[in-house]
């Protein structure tokens, strides 16, 4: 079976990394991980990585028979993974962390607990339903190995992002302060919104031959 053009999964990793956007979730891991010290907040920011790769792991292998499982098209779930995506992007930029992610009353709940790395970090404020919606879709697109195989290693390398970004956040958010982590938010927004638009265009055109 055919795998895709190298720039075809260039963009699926470009699209993954804008929407698990580890430098905008800096200043809520550093608020979530306050109480602990340094060798506690490394191990929080090991945990959430390893997270996020399974989760979206789990999701590449199992997505197909999800979508079969609840009789869900694959161009529906385009339009609707779109729409979800494109709602996120919107709040990303106004440099806000979407609602789509995780709501205020969940994280007021979550700041009472000894560790944020799997629940709300893990999920879903980083691997959440865009995430998941962008991997089930980029996995729909060829059945081989070999395509399995270069997603997952670019799942593996995302998570090894966040781990590098949320061990060096303190220095981070030095850094950059508080408008350039919102600067580059919203950039990341902005790319979001080109992929939210592909998606509901191309799940349009399954949807309605005609409009193609």
């Amino acid at each position: 079976m055919e795998t895709g053009s190298w720039n075809e999964y260039v963009k699926f990793f470009a699209a993954l990394l804008a929407i698990v956007n580890p430098l905008g979730a800096i200043p809520i891991f550093i608020t979530l991980t306050g109480g602990q010290k340094d060798e506690e907040r490394k191990k929080t920011g090991l945990m959430t990585a390893i997270s996020v790769a399974i989760i979206l792991v789990v999701v590449l292998f199992t997505g197909e028979f999800i979508l079969d499982f609840f009789g869900i098209t694959v161009g529906s779930f385009r339009v609707g993974g779109g729409i979800l995506i494109l709602l996120m992007a919107i709040s990303m930029l106004h440099a806000k962390v979407s609602q789509v992610k995780q709501t205020e009353e969940e994280m007021n709940d979550y700041a009472d607990r000894d560790t944020g790395a799997v629940v709300p970090l893990g999920t879903p404020l980083l691997a959440g339903p865009g995430a998941i919606s962008t991997v089930i879709l980029y996995a729909q697109r060829h059945s081989s190995g070999l395509h399995y195989a270069i997603m997952l290693f670019e799942i593996i390398l995302l998570a090894v992002l966040v781990w590098l970004c949320f061990r060096a956040a303190p220095g981070i958010a030095k850094m950059l302060g508080k408008t350039g982590i919102n600067v580059f938010t919203r950039i990341m927004g902005l790319f979001m919104a080109a992929v939210g638009v592909e998606f509901i265009a191309n799940g349009l055109k399954q949807l309605f031959p005609l409009l193609g």
